[in-house]
């Protein structure tokens, strides 16, 4: 294989590894025919609609002052009170905001084997997302992917990382029809 033959496939696996994020193609989802990720022509997210933090219909408010991620213990996926917490305000912001639909995030440290951390994963956000049903949010509004230890917000092997990384994102993906 010429050295031109080995760019174009490493390429194409990158473009290839770019469909599998929900965030490619613009700032939140992609877009696709379950109704996440919107259309950014066609009645999606904008870029504009990500708004000013002070605005408290808009997406960046949503993230910066609500919080937009909750945090776990090491081999857990129960929420302690600082979480219903910060899902109590998320639940009345998508209460106020029911044009948003959302993709909930779960993820895991760096410790453990690629299978475990993507069960974990699964399940942290799964609990994210029955909190949220419980407190009125529809489930239609709502879908949770894994990525266990595939996305850390930070990559060490210390406490500090370990803690960052195990998480559950509620990532506003879209407008619901």
């Amino acid at each position: 294989m010429n050295l031109t033959t080995k760019a174009l496939l490493i390429m194409a696996g990158l473009a290839l590894a770019a469909c599998n994020n929900p965030r490619a193609g613009g700032t939140f989802g992609g877009g696709g025919a379950d109704g996440f990720g919107g259309d950014f022509q066609n009645g999606g997210i904008t870029t504009g609609s990500l708004g000013d933090p002070n605005d408290p219909t808009s997406v960046a408010h949503f993230q910066q002052r609500i919080g937009d991620r909750v945090f776990f213990t090491t081999d857990s996926s129960s929420l302690n009170e600082e979480s219903r917490s910060t899902l109590n305000a998320q639940a009345q912001w998508l209460r106020s905001n029911p044009q948003f639909a959302i993709v909930i995030e779960g993820h895991a440290d760096e410790r453990g084997t690629r299978e475990y951390n993507v069960a974990l994963g699964e399940r942290r956000a799964n609990a994210v997302m029955q909190y949220l049903i419980s407190q009125g949010i529809s489930s239609s509004r709502l879908r949770t992917v894994s990525y266990g230890k595939e996305r850390p917000v930070e990559a060490c092997p210390e406490q500090r990382c370990w803690d960052v990384n195990r998480r559950a994102v509620t990532a506003i993906s879209g407008v619901t029809s």
